[in-house]
């Protein structure tokens, strides 16, 4: 019997849920989504949050965002010129500082922004410790920021995630499809979003269910990927 041909997949963009009741908190993550949601009431002016990636930190980004009004800027796009721009929202968060800063213009927004009484927000993947920075001032300043982390998150977080990620595409998963990739996955919500857009493509271009073996197949192709 002749093996049915494999469809080219109609990649169709699909929209991410990123409201604040979109975010699924767990043991990992609850301190991270406590301290974003009880703004302005925080410990410190300047928040710094480290998590790995995909863990959810552009996501807390948003919901900040839509709760102060907050100006968002990659950290690679900062410049000593749009400092005065960006206080003026009130809120400033600098996302992905570990990728690289201005360091001179990191140390002016954090003295403009203490000025103009605006929070600010920090994410990266590792702490300001590990950035390599020259300026001693701007560590220090750092040094004095209230730090959260998100960390991996346990198997009912990272069932929820998946649950999510198949609705976000519209697909509907049997529950047995879940757990397979629960206990077999990298407790990873970045590797979570890997394998449910590698499922997708698989399903797609066989025009197939989504099922445990497919699951399987595609777990296996990227571990044996990454090894």
């Amino acid at each position: 019997m002749a093996e049915r041909p494999r469809q080219l997949p109609l990649i169709l963009p699909h929209e991410q849920a990123l409201g604040r009741d979109d975010y699924l908190v767990g043991a990992s993550n609850r301190a991270a989504f406590e301290l974003i949601d009880s703004w302005p009431d925080w410990p410190s002016a300047v928040v710094v949050l480290a998590g790995p990636v995909g863990s959810g930190k552009s996501h807390l980004v948003q919901i900040w965002h839509e709760r102060s009004g907050a100006a968002v800027i990659e950290a690679g796009d900062l410049t000593e010129g749009r400092v005065e721009e960006l206080v003026s929202a009130g809120a400033v968060a600098v996302e992905n500082a570990h990728r690289g800063v201005d360091e001179r213009a990191l140390f002016h927004l954090l003295n403009a922004a203490r000025q103009a009484g605006a929070s600010m927000l920090i994410t990266s993947r590792t702490w300001p410790a590990a950035w390599p920075l020259a300026l001693a001032d701007l560590v220090s300043r750092l040094r004095a920021a209230t730090p959260v982390e998100i960390l991996e998150p346990d198997d009912d977080l990272l069932r929820r995630v998946l649950v999510k990620l198949f609705a976000d595409r519209q697909l509907a998963v049997e529950p047995a499809v879940v757990d397979y990739l629960v206990v077999r996955m990298e407790r990873s919500l970045g590797v979570a979003g890997r394998v449910v857009e590698a499922i997708d493509r698989e399903a797609l271009a066989n025009g197939s269910r989504i099922t445990r073996p497919l699951a399987g197949k595609v777990l296996e192709q990227i571990q044996a990927g990454e090894g």
